[in-house]
């Protein structure tokens, strides 16, 4: 070590120039082993003999020491760790920053004109490129990735910074499983994050020169700043092109590298590098500039990335799977999906496969939302095309019940967890259809996957019939305009539902009422509901409220609320009626949730054009022959079954049709809320459907005997107050009567919430 120590004491006079050198002596030494002494020690000799020089001279001083690594060497299979490229890159970086620092913002500084003007960074893209010495490729994207994230100025402006970063955004993702796979996403990731802070800086990084652009050049305008100039040699003949010829020109070159080589690191078995990839493509299509998010859409394989990948993973999942699973599986966000697969398989089969599914559905889902908008809208039309109806249609179509019930669950989990708006969009066209004009019964199997969908809600299998009414239940809930209009709203914009005659040529019957009139309080049925704690005449309910409706006459066109509300209460007759005998059932616990999921259909309909009042009566072709819908058809048609039909099936009906009386639509909450409106004849309504359904129950619980005390056990064993015993004789007719018992209460609240909303809001 004699040569170490005598070295050592030559530098003594200077302790900075110590320390300096035996960091360099450290690093050189943890990265060659058990390396000759004499290296080293030419290594201090070479940081002791430097000269304190100013930032400039030591720049060029460290630039050149590299430069004459290649004159000198002869050994160029040595890896570049053995030398010392690595620890005189890592000084002009740290020259580069120190001068940044010293100046005032945005100036440029010796060093950086210096590395500009000589085009340091091309001469090692080079040098990257041929990676020579071994390893020099991976200095190379380290050395530009700490450049663009330390210097704070604007580079890629400079044509000798952007066209050498195109160059080496070329060599990024060549290779899968690289070695230099994490230098290469870092070095991406801070090109996109510069993008991001500047959209405009895309452009120098497409490989079409914009028509624009290459007229301001042509008019004698600066090229290094204005010209997205790629280094990339011209096509023959391009620079004679004329501006009226753009659509040839693009047609020449149009990549857009920086996304290419990005897509290809997707693809790495590295997980981490994966994510960082997402992550940068994410930043690309946020890019508000119309020209990248052209290219990208159209002249990348983005499209095919999302599709294909999204339709892989579904494809893994196995054929048969427990809907209660796809439900409860908890929620995913893209790269965060950790997982043990033991502990996964444990739990139910196809438990990853599933994560992994909605792991990539929610990256696609986020990109969507956070592209440029025409980007977003292309985008979201490749996963309608080119995964909705090619692969999730033909499930959704097929025989097979256990094929039906997966494919539906999943497409349930999938609307649940879709929150773009472009990507939304045009998953309801798909399952809906783009149709808006009124539908008729003829029309209704135009769009077979709608037809299908519809009729599954009155399926002979009870579980594919309730997992579809959960997926219309999920779906009427999302912002999309177009999912109400297509299901009813077109159906009911005529108002054509109501009588078309004027009053004095109506069929009178006795006491002067028209021939499809109800007058509840006249009925023998239900004169006896008509109880005090039934009524809601109370100061209590109605002190603050208006005394009609704003949709409807008495004797003004008003309907008072009051008497809506108990038509609904008293549909069903005492004998049928068991909430009473139960603490905690009574109609105001319907009220509160009334009031909050109002509020909250409120809030996702403001923004949409609907109107305030009903559209006038002489505005309306009430001629035209009226058809409720296929929706409304196959719901009240189940609705008319509710004493024949399971209670699962039941309470998943009612639950649709609350959603619906809900909406905050004058059309909506004349035909589904109130009981006086006048139909047309052959028109029902959702009030004409209970009461048909009570005029039957009538006559059915005269032939069960001890009929209500049934009806409280079975209440009681429902809401868990009673233990399972012996069955009971007809249980579904029993259960269908305590869910129509809550229903009318539940729209009785539904009522008065809406009309109290719209009294509290009216001037």
């Amino acid at each position: 070590m004699s040569n170490v120590q005598r070295v050592k004491r030559s530098a003594q006079a200077d302790d900075t120039f110590v320390r300096l050198a035996w960091s360099r002596v450290w690093l050189l030494y943890t990265q060659t082993g058990s390396r000759p002494v004499v290296k080293i020690a030419k290594l201090i000799n070479q940081t002791l003999l430097a000269p304190s020089l100013p930032l400039q001279e030591d720049f060029v001083y460290h630039w050149k020491a590299i430069t004459h690594y290649y004159i000198e060497t002869s050994d160029d299979k040595a890896p570049v760790t053995d030398t010392n490229i690595p620890s005189h890159l890592e000084q002009m970086l740290d020259i580069l920053t120190q001068e940044e620092s010293e100046r005032e913002s945005g100036e440029t500084g010796p060093c950086m004109e210096y590395l500009l003007h000589h085009k340091i960074l091309e001469t090692l893209f080079t040098l990257g490129k041929a990676d020579c010495p071994p390893g020099m490729k991976q200095q190379v994207l380290s050395f530009y990735t700490k450049l663009l994230g330390r210097i704070h100025q604007p580079l890629l402006p400079h044509i000798n910074v952007h066209r050498p970063v195109q160059k080496l955004i070329r060599l990024c993702g060549e290779i899968l499983a690289a070695p230099t796979e994490n230098e290469e996403i870092q070095f991406l990731c801070i090109v996109c994050a510069k993008l991001k802070q500047d959209p405009y800086l895309v452009n120098f990084f497409l490989e079409v020169s914009m028509m624009s652009i290459r007229c301001y050049h042509n008019r004698g305008s600066r090229v290094d700043l204005a010209s997205p100039d790629t280094g990339q040699p011209q096509a023959e003949g391009q620079a004679a092109e004329s501006p009226e010829e753009p659509k040839s020109a693009a047609a020449q070159s149009n990549n857009y590298n920086i996304v290419t080589s990005l897509l290809n690191l997707t693809k790495s078995p590295d997980g981490r590098i994966v994510v960082k990839a997402c992550e940068g493509l994410m930043l690309l299509v946020s890019l508000p500039e119309p020209a990248a998010a052209k290219c990208l859409t159209e002249n990348t394989e983005l499209c095919e990335l999302l599709t294909d990948r999204l339709s892989a993973f579904y494809k893994a999942l196995p054929m048969s799977m427990d809907p209660l699973d796809i439900e409860t599986v908890e929620s995913v966000n893209w790269g965060l999906d950790v997982y043990n697969m033991k502990d996964d398989a444990a739990i139910f089969t196809g438990k990853r496969a599933l994560i992994s599914f909605l792991s990539w559905l929610d990256y696609c889902d986020q990109l969507i939302k956070e592209a440029q908008k025409t980007a977003a809208a292309v985008l979201a039309k490749a996963v309608r095309e080119r995964f909705f109806v090619a692969v999730m249609e033909p499930q959704l179509m097929q025989t097979s019940e256990v094929g039906i019930l997966t494919s539906t669950a999943l497409l349930n989990r999938i609307i649940r967890q879709v929150t773009s708006e472009a990507l939304l969009q045009d998953m309801v066209y798909f399952l809906l259809g783009e149709e808006k004009g009124p539908e008729t019964l003829a029309s209704i199997a135009q769009n077979p996957l709608r037809h299908r969908l519809i009729e599954h809600c009155d399926h002979l299998s009870d579980e594919i019939s309730i997992m579809t009414l959960r997926l219309f239940e999920q779906l009427i809930q999302k912002p999309n305009q177009h999912i109400l209009h297509s299901l009813m709203l077109r159906s009911l914009e005529e108002r054509n539902y109501l009588e078309n005659k004027p009053q004095e040529e109506r069929e009178p019957v006795e006491n002067g009422q028209p021939h499809d009139f109800i007058d509840l309080e006249e009925d023998p049925l239900f004169v006896d509901d008509f109880s005090p704690e039934n009524r809601l005449s109370s100061p209590d309910w109605l002190s603050n409220s208006p005394t009609h409706s704003p949709y409807h006459a008495k004797p003004d066109g008003k309907t008072e609320v009051h008497k809506i509300v108990n038509s609904f209460l008293c549909l069903v007759p005492d004998e049928a009626k068991s909430s009473s005998h139960v603490e905690g059932t009574g109609y105001d616990t319907y009220l509160r949730d009334a009031h909050r999921q109002f509020r909250d259909y409120c809030g996702i309909c403001q923004r949409w054009d609907w109107r305030g009042t009903p559209k006038a009566m002489e505005k309306c072709d009430l001629d035209s022959p009226f058809f409720e819908g296929h929706f409304l058809k196959v719901l009240f048609d189940r609705m008319g079954r509710i004493l024949d039909q399971p209670y699962d099936v039941n309470l998943h009906v009612t639950s649709v049709l609350s959603k619906l009386s809900l909406l905050p639509h004058p059309h909506i909450h004349e035909y589904l809320l109130d009981p006086y409106i006048n139909l047309g004849p052959g028109c029902r309504s959702l009030f004409s459907v209970i009461v048909r359904v009570v005029g039957d129950l009538m006559l059915r619980i005269q032939r069960i005997p001890d009929f209500t005390p049934k009806l409280l056990l079975v209440r009681k064993r429902l809401l868990g107050l009673e233990p399972e015993g012996l069955n009971i004789d007809h249980m579904t007719l029993l259960e269908g009567v305590i869910v129509l018992e809550e229903f009318c209460k539940e729209l009785a609240a539904i009522a008065f919430v809406k009309f109290h909303a719209s009294a509290s809001t009216s001037p």
